[in-house]
């Protein structure tokens, strides 16, 4: 297990970027809730503007961040999945206060994807950082970075902080939509479905 410096935590709360392993892939991760943060990340991935990324939380509970509601059905299917490397397309509310603040992020559709990580220590800092942006760490086109050397070769003094978690070659996370009949499998990943 990681032990997390409080540097790390403290540049990630105050809109910093950074490379750290995640449950399945090395991520660049950054403050969901800091709109400079996210686009920050989007200049440095050079990634299309229309593809929304992934948000890290530490539990269930965070999703009342983003206005997220959910029936007891999709409640009993998060308990199943979650902490796994499933990322879950949940709907926004464009009734909710929280629609226009946080365009940024859904990119003017109306989901956003969500993981409670495996990792005790990734949740653990979660709960420090608040819910996190995480896409995996290459620029876009790019394979994913395996080890901390190749994610600094993307990247070099672009980013604010390197975490070394060794050779990581795992599969993305499942992506999937669960409503009242049942899920949507969007991707096929590290857990298979």
């Amino acid at each position: 297990m990681f032990k997390i410096d409080k540097r790390i935590i403290n540049i990630l709360k105050g809109g910093g970027v950074g490379v750290l392993p995640t449950d399945t892939l090395y991520g660049l991760v950054g403050s969901a809730l800091n709109k400079e943060t996210v686009e920050r990340i989007y200049e440095i991935k050079k990634r299309e503007k229309e593809k929304k990324m992934i948000i890290l939380i530490s539990k269930r509970k965070d999703l009342d961040l983003f206005g997220i509601e959910f029936s007891d059905k999709v409640k009993k299917f998060l308990k199943k999945v979650w902490p796994k490397p499933v990322s879950v397309v949940l709907p926004l509310s464009y009734t909710n206060n929280l629609y226009n603040s946080i365009n940024y992020l859904h990119r003017g559709s109306d989901t956003l994807a969500f993981r409670v990580p495996k990792l005790r220590w990734l949740r653990k800092l979660l709960k420090e950082t608040g819910p996190l942006v995480a896409p995996s760490a290459n620029p876009e086109s790019l394979p994913p970075a395996q080890s901390i050397e190749e994610a600094k070769g993307y990247f070099g003094d672009k980013v604010d902080f390197y975490v070394d978690g060794g050779q990581l070659s795992g599969e993305p996370s499942t992506i999937v939509r669960p409503d009242e009949r049942g899920f949507e499998i969007r991707r096929q990943g590290a857990v298979k479905i």
